[in-house]
C-alpha cells in the first residue's frame, strides 16, 4: 500500500467517509492547480457535501500531515494574497498594504484572512510546491489571487491572454528589455512576486517615437505614481534586484479585468475556523500567540449556566450530580459542534461558546433547551435547567492562560444577558433576534420573542432584550 493510500485509510477512522472518498479522488485525479490552496467551501458545494464535515475531514488530514494549512491575508479590493502564513501566530502586522489597490487594510479575521489547504508532497507533489517555476498565468491563479476569486476552469489561459499585453520572467540579478506597443488604455504593470505596481495612463495622440521607462524591482512592495504616456511603442528596461525571479506583466485595466476581480465566491475565513470545535481540538497550538490582538468584526457568543447546581449536589449526592453535570457538558458540546460552533471554555457549570453566525447560535440554544428537557423527562426530575444568553458583535481574539479566548464588550454583554435569564429561558439581543436567518428559524418554529428593556451590569444605557419562549 502506498504512503498516500495508507494515510487515507487512517483518515477514514476519524473523518466522514464520503468526504474522504472525495478527497482521495481529488488527489488521484485532480489537476495540480486543484490541489493548491483548496477552497473548502467550493470543494463541498461542487460535490454536494456538508461544509462542516468537509472542514473537519481536512483538519484531520492536516493533523496527519496530508495537507498543509495556509492563513492568507487578503486585499478586499483585488482579492490578492498580501501575505501567506503557515500559522495564524505570524499574522502580526497592524496593517497590510496592497500596492495594486493603493490601500492599506487591518487584517480582520472574518473578512480578510482566508484559510486554504494544499496537498502535502508526501501525498502528491504538485507544481504549486515550487511556485518559483510556475508560468505567469498559474502563478497569478495559484499564488497571487485568493481562493475567493472565482476564476474559470475552462478558458482561463485565453482570459489571461486578453488581460495581459505582455509578461516576462526576470531572474534574480538580471536585466531585460521588454518592447511592446501601448494601446490607448489605462495600463497596470504589475509584478505579483514583489507586489510592485506601476500605473500608466495611456492617452493623447499616438506616437511613432519609442518611449522608455525603467522598472527596478526590490522587496519594498513599490507602488509608484501614475505616469502619462502616449499610445505607441515603448521600451521597458527591467532590473531585478531581489534574490528570486520576478514576473512583471502588463495588464489592460479595462472592464474585463474589473469583471474578473468582481466575481467572488465564499471562502473559509479564519474566524470560522477558530470557532470550529474540530480545529480547537486538533490544532489548539496553531491559534493566537500571547501578544496578538486580532480583530473580528462579527462573532456570536452563547453563554449557558445550570440553575441551582449547588442544590443539585445536595439533593442527589456528589457522584450522581457529577455524572449529570458531565452528561450535560457532553450534550452541549455535541450540539455546539454540530452547529459549526466551538466551546471556548467552561467556568464551573457554565459554558462559553462561539458561533460564526447568529442563527447557528440560536439553533444551538433551542436544541440545548430541548435536550435538557428530554434528560429531565427521562429522570423524572427537573435536575438540569439551563439559563442561556446570546449576543453578536465585534471582538478581539486573544490568548489567555495558554488558550484561545475572546475579549471585548460583545463578550461582556453576552455573559450578562445570560445572567438575567431564569429557568429554561433563552435571552438574546436584537443583534441575534434581528438577524434574517434567525428570524426565519423562529418563524419556522412558531416562536415569538418577547421584548423587554434592561440595564446590564456595568452599562449605563438600556438594552432591548428578547426572551424566547
Amino acid at each position: 500500500m502506498s504512503d498516500a493510500a495508507s494515510l487515507f485509510s487512517i483518515l477514514r477512522n476519524s473523518a466522514d467517509a464520503d468526504c474522504v472518498t472525495a478527497m482521495q479522488q481529488l488527489v488521484d485525479e485532480g489537476s495540480d492547480r486543484s490541489l493548491c490552496r483548496i477552497n473548502l467551501l467550493s470543494f463541498a458545494a461542487a460535490r454536494g457535501l456538508d461544509e462542516e464535515k468537509v472542514i473537519a475531514a481536512f483538519l484531520h488530514a492536516a493533523s496527519l500531515g496530508m495537507f498543509d494549512i495556509s492563513w492568507n491575508v487578503l486585499c478586499p479590493g483585488c482579492g490578492g494574497v498580501l501575505e501567506t502564513n503557515a500559522s495564524l501566530k505570524t499574522v502580526i502586522k497592524e496593517e497590510y498594504v496592497c500596492s495594486l489597490c493603493a490601500a492599506g487594510y487591518a487584517p480582520t479575521l472574518d473578512e480578510l484572512v482566508e484559510v486554504t489547504f494544499t496537498v502535502n508532497p508526501r501525498v502528491r507533489r504538485i507544481a504549486g510546491h515550487t511556485p518559483e517555476q510556475l508560468p505567469v498565468p498559474e502563478y497569478l491563479r495559484q499564488i497571487y489571487w485568493g481562493s475567493g476569486i472565482d476564476l474559470p476552469e475552462e478558458g482561463y489561459e485565453e482570459l489571461i491572454d486578453r488581460l495581459v499585453i505582455e509578461s516576462v520572467e526576470v531572474l534574480a540579478g538580471e536585466k531585460v528589455v521588454l518592447s511592446l506597443h501601448l494601446p490607448e488604455q489605462f495600463i497596470i504593470v504589475f509584478e505579483p512576486v514583489t507586489h510592485s505596481v506601476q500605473f500608466i495612463d495611456v492617452k493623447g495622440e499616438p506616437t511613432r517615437e519609442r518611449q522608455s521607462l525603467t522598472l527596478v524591482y526590490t522587496r519594498e512592495h513599490d507602488q509608484n505614481q501614475t505616469l502619462e504616456m502616449q499610445p505607441g511603442p515603448v521600451r521597458f528596461a527591467i532590473e531585478n534586484r531581489t534574490e528570486a525571479r520576478v514576473l512583471p506583466a502588463v495588464f489592460i485595466a479595462g472592464d474585463e479585468l474589473h469583471d474578473v476581480l468582481a466575481r467572488r465566491r465564499p471562502f473559509l475565513t479564519a474566524t470560522r475556523l477558530l470557532t470550529n470545535q474540530t480545529f480547537r481540538d486538533l490544532h489548539r497550538t496553531d491559534t493566537v500567540s500571547i501578544d496578538q490582538r486580532l480583530k473580528i468584526t462579527s462573532l456570536t457568543f452563547l453563554f449557558t449556566d445550570l440553575r441551582g447546581s449547588t442544590e443539585l449536589y445536595e439533593r442527589v449526592g456528589d457522584l450522581a450530580a457529577f455524572d449529570l453535570v458531565q452528561e450535560h457538558f457532553r450534550v452541549l458540546n455535541e450540539i455546539v459542534a454540530s452547529e459549526a460552533g466551538a466551546v471556548v471554555k467552561t467556568i464551573g457549570d457554565a459554558v462559553m461558546a462561539t458561533f460564526p453566525t447568529p442563527d447557528r447560535a440560536l439553533s444551538a440554544a433551542l436544541r440545548m433547551r430541548e435536550a435538557m428537557q428530554r434528560m429531565n423527562l427521562a429522570s423524572g426530575r427537573d435536575d438540569l435547567v439551563l439559563k442561556i444568553g446570546m449576543h453578536e458583535g465585534p471582538c478581539i481574539a486573544v490568548s489567555m492562560n495558554e488558550r484561545q479566548d475572546y475579549f471585548g464588550q460583545t463578550v461582556n454583554i453576552a455573559s450578562r444577558v445570560q445572567a438575567l435569564a431564569s429557568a429554561q429561558e433563552i435571552f438574546a439581543t436584537d443583534a441575534v433576534v434581528g438577524d434574517v436567518k434567525s428570524a426565519d428559524l423562529l418563524k419556522a418554529q412558531a416562536l415569538v420573542p418577547v421584548s423587554q428593556n434592561a440595564v446590564l451590569r456595568g452599562m449605563e444605557r438600556e438594552l432591548t432584550l428578547y426572551a424566547i419562549p
